[in-house]
């Protein structure tokens, strides 16, 4: 029997997608979890190696992780609804400040900041979801708050199709246990200057239980 472990960062997105899985025939408790483990890398990388972990020890391994919930998109890239599909989860935050500008962790020699999804798990998501919006996730442990920093990053990372604050810590959880990852997120508001009112919760809840619905069908 499959078992898919679906991480969120809080209960809120846990929900939703529950609500989705619980739509779903082939769905159920035993072959799906869904789990919030916290907010950041750092919460979200140490909650699901615990769960991975837990599951090892009961001898009921998972085939596969998703991290899951609700993201801001770049304008353009990915719309305010828009479900998106990770290509690549990046930790764009990880690395050095220098007078000429920032430098990644890859350039400092110390690893990598870069996990890539599993390929046969993204081809099963983009089927489940053909219009997804596939692209490079950014991991990071602030959220943009302006324009500036917005354009920054997409200077930096031109693939980019949207922001979040836990795929690269799941991704790094997963990799170290040898299970298959992806990141899916749904998008609520614009990454870009903070304008709460903007923000488009519910739709983005609604698209988020969509989803769960279709991929886990």
């Amino acid at each position: 029997m499959h078992r898919l472990l679906i991480v969120t960062a809080v209960e809120a997105e846990a929900e939703a997608i529950r609500s989705g899985t619980r739509a779903s025939a082939s769905a159920s408790a035993a072959t799906v979890h869904v789990a919030p483990v916290g907010v950041g890398p750092a919460a979200a990388a140490a909650g699901t190696a615990r769960l991975l972990a837990l599951a090892e020890a009961r001898g009921t391994l998972y085939q596969a992780v998703l991290s899951a919930g609700i993201a801001g998109g770049f304008a353009g890239r990915a719309d305010v609804g828009a479900t998106v599909l990770g290509a690549r989860s990046i930790a764009a935050d990880l690395g050095a400040e220098t007078p000429d500008g920032f430098l990644p962790v890859e350039e400092l020699g110390f690893g990598s900041s870069i996990a890539e999804a599993d390929k046969s798990l993204l081809e099963a998501l983009l089927t489940s979801l053909p219009h997804a919006v596939v692209g490079d996730v950014l991991t990071l442990a602030t959220v943009t708050g302006t324009a500036s920093t917005a354009a920054g990053l997409l200077s930096r990372f031109p693939t980019a199709v949207a922001e979040a604050m836990e795929g690269y810590g799941v991704a790094c959880a997963a990799r170290d246990a040898g299970v298959p990852f992806a990141e899916l997120r749904t998008i609520s508001n614009a990454v870009g200057p903070r304008d709460r009112a903007a923000w488009r919760l519910a739709e983005a809840f609604s698209a988020l239980t969509d989803a769960a619905a279709k991929a886990c069908g």
